[in-house]
């Protein structure tokens, strides 16, 4: 019971973090660094793919050394590539099973166990969530569950998130945009600059005498 009070915990956490924050980066590390710590595992990943030529990129780790995540192009459709058709998937034994792209690259990194979960947002999907443990794991349906809300939930910010940058970015140019063309039309008269302590009959004078 307390194991599953933590993570409703760190659930709420979360959830109330990602609902302030418009920064993709900063939803993702807040995802990976939260479940690492309520499952006490050995490290987690955020992976978002490319369509363009369907690799998994990093998006944010948390507990995993660089020289793992940097061991080469991880394919959308050869590393665990069933997670992405049909949900869930846990992997008991890294070192013996054909779904793992980079077995021998896990087995250094100290990785026995993994559990692969889709992120999907508005049907579409976006990339996998993936948490790896140290020794050989049997991950439990409350594991699972927690996981994968945590990815719906992450899904749903970094779209959000992408919404409102996007949002923003056609804002400021359409302002810039406004700014020139009032530039460029904007009219002067030779009461304009002057300060309010100044006579107007004083500066009509001025303006009549130019």
């Amino acid at each position: 019971m307390k194991k599953q009070l933590v993570n409703y915990e760190t659930m709420i956490k979360i959830t109330r973090s990602i609902s302030h924050s418009r920064d993709p980066e900063e939803v993702v590390l807040m995802t990976v660094e939260g479940i690492k710590t309520a499952l006490d595992v050995k490290g987690c990943t955020l992976f978002l793919i490319n369509r363009k030529n369907h690799e998994l990129e990093v998006a944010a780790s948390y507990g995993l050394s660089d020289e793992y995540l940097n061991k080469g192009p991880l394919s959308a459709l050869k590393s665990i590539a069933q997670s992405m058709e049909d949900g869930p998937v846990a992997i008991y034994d890294v070192s013996d099973d054909p779904r793992i792209q980079y077995p021998e690259a896990a087995q250094k990194e100290g990785i026995s166990s993994i559990l692969s979960v889709p992120i999907i947002s508005r049907g579409k999907m976006l990339g996998v969530l993936r948490v790896y443990t140290a020794d050989t794991w049997e991950f439990t349906l409350e594991d699972v569950n927690f996981v994968q809300a945590l990815a719906q939930i992450a899904g749903m910010a970094i779209e959000m998130s992408r919404l409102y940058q996007g949002q923003k970015e056609a804002i400021d140019i359409l302002k810039r945009m406004r700014e020139v063309r009032t530039g460029m039309t904007k009219r002067r008269t030779p009461y304009e600059g002057v300060p309010v302590s100044v006579p107007l009959k004083d500066v009509s004078k001025k303006a009549s005498s130019a």
